[in-house]
């Protein structure tokens, strides 16, 4: 049974969950901090720790909603003698759903809540030294759902063999962590959500060698809206010299819009309007379930506002914004630029990129350029013109695969390129891969990196590849270099860097339904250049 009482902090109440009748026995994992101490779960199944739930930051509630996160350190309720339970899921913070999706939001075992700056650790109940390589997962969800469980790392610590620390965050989502008007860069931060995550990255330095850990072997790794995270993370501050990490995955990055001025002006009036507040005091002053609830029709009056909208299908509103400080350029110009932390760098994308997220009710020509005005409304007729000769309609058996193409270029599969040849371009070691194996889709990379085999979740799925891509992502975790060891004793290619110093080409590992092999980079081509060229339409 869960025991509630509330502790009020910098004149916030926040509701703090003690487990009081649950208490570890002689096999529990259990941590001190120095700040508090926490009791995990074992799992003999795959050989590890976890303790769920751990609170990295303050609740950013009530006054500190849109400010910097404030490190859990600084003021807690927390008894020395007190060993806090960390067996149980945290909440998740709180989703949304653009207009144009009509799929469920994502949901977590204990719901969602503002107080949810958490983070899950998973170990080895094994450790091959003190000091292990640390990962830190940053979750996707298009930076309005997702949680710290959608990628747990039982397969990845499992198959280290003992030398792994693996760490799932969470962050502010949709309005809560991506409002980034004018009125809030004067009263609060923009960006909030990325801040949350660099919150964590500095949590992660002051306490996980107390979990085993090594605070100089970090490596963030996300995908999706976690790996435009990990994009982000690279350029925060214009590309920090000593970042707190020292490489960097990011997977299928989502390069959205970010969004310029004037429409994070609408976010924050349609904000205002749903609520029927005229103020950020106002908005600070709210229920949660009252701004949770006009944070939805938001999506709805950005999507169907006159006369085209200010977001497009596949969009999720919300996200980076280019603020001045925190993001100080699109990422076009912060790479082309050299703004970015240099680390070693390893990236991909899946085959179809666009599939999820192109509308299969879209039958004509008319219907598509009506889609495609609205994803770029920023372009000038010259853009279209441009854009219809690199990707003919007779090249595609459909507008629909048309569409996807054009959509999973501009948002994925380009940048992939941009980033990586601008992390080679300067001599660092970088890696690159494209995925058309699984279902080819979005994400289909994460059932082999995943899920352990014998899962439910594995099932159907080739285990020998499933080994294969772990150890080429643990091998760059531990080692910064994919080929260094295989950890399953599995054989595989040789992966090399997107662009070796004696060679010209841009390699890449292509992984597809039939094998294995290194081949130059398609996404090298005139289509990738042309979106590179047009940042003031795509802004990306």
């Amino acid at each position: 049974m869960r025991t509630l009482f509330s502790v009020v902090i910098c004149g916030v109440a926040w509701a703090v969950v003690v487990l009081a009748q649950v208490q570890p026995d002689s096999k529990s994992p259990v941590v001190d901090l120095g700040y508090a101490k926490y009791f995990g779960t074992r799992s003999e199944r795959f050989g590890v720790n976890t303790w769920f739930g751990i609170r990295y930051a303050i609740p950013p509630t009530g006054e500190l909603r849109w400010q910097a996160p404030q490190d859990i350190e600084s003021k807690n309720s927390y008894s020395s003698s007190q060993i806090i339970n960390a067996t149980i899921e945290g909440p998740q913070c709180y989703q949304g759903e653009p207009a144009w999706s009509h799929g469920a939001e994502a949901t977590s075992p204990t719901g969602s809540s503002e107080d949810c700056l958490l983070l899950d650790v998973t170990t080895p109940m094994k450790p091959s030294s003190e000091r292990l390589p640390v990962v830190v997962l940053i979750h996707g969800g298009g930076y309005v759902q997702g949680n710290s469980e959608d990628n747990p790392g039982y397969a990845l610590v499992n198959q280290s063999n003992g030398g792994l620390v693996y760490v799932t965050i969470q962050y502010r989502l949709g309005a809560l962590g991506f409002l980034s008007s004018s009125a809030v860069r004067a009263d609060g931060v923009a960006n909030a959500g990325l801040l949350d995550q660099r919150a964590a990255l500095g949590w992660v330095q002051r306490h996980i060698g107390a979990f085993g850990g090594d605070p100089h072997k970090v490596t963030i790794w996300g995908g999706s809206a976690g790996g435009g995270s990990v994009v982000s993370q690279l350029m925060l501050y214009g590309g920090e010299i000593n970042p707190p990490f020292r490489s960097a995955i990011a997977e299928y990055p989502w390069m959205q819009p970010y969004h310029p001025d004037s429409v994070l002006e609408d976010q924050y009036h349609e904000l205002l309007n749903a609520t029927s507040c005229d103020s950020l005091f106002c908005l600070r002053a709210l229920s949660t379930s009252e701004l949770v609830t006009a944070t939805q029709a938001t999506y709805g009056q950005g999507y169907w506002a006159i006369p085209e909208g200010h977001y497009g299908y596949g969009d999720f509103y919300y996200g980076p914004a280019v603020d001045g400080n925190i993001i100080r350029e699109l990422p076009s110009q912060a790479f082309k630029q050299g703004h970015f932390s240099k680390v070693p760098f390893l990236t991909d994308h899946d085959g179809y990129e666009g599939v999820v997220f192109t509308n299969k009710s879209e039958k004509t020509v008319a219907e598509e350029i009506a889609d495609l005005h609205k994803l770029f409304p920023y372009a000038k007729q010259s853009f279209f013109n441009e854009l219809f000769k690199l990707y003919p309609r007779d090249d595609f058996n459909s507008t629909f695969y048309q569409r996807q193409q054009i959509f999973g270029d501009f948002i994925i599969d380009c940048p992939t390129y941009a980033i990586a040849s601008a992390y080679a371009d300067r001599g660092l070691p970088t890696w690159k891969m494209i995925f058309d194996a699984g279902t080819q889709l979005h994400g289909a990379t994460g059932t082999f990196l995943f899920a352990p085999p014998g899962t439910p979740e594995a099932v159907g799925v080739n285990e020998t590849l499933g080994y294969i891509m772990r150890d080429y992502f643990l091998s760059f975790v531990i080692n910064l270099d994919p080929n260094t060891e295989s950890l399953s004793n599995t054989s595989k290619p040789f992966w090399p860097m997107y662009q070796a110093p004696s060679s010209s080409r841009f390699s890449v590992m292509d992984v597809n339904v039939t094998n294995l092999g290194v081949r130059e980079d398609f996404d090298a081509a005139p289509k990738c250049d042309f979106f590179a060229g047009q940042s003031y339409a795509v802004r990306n």
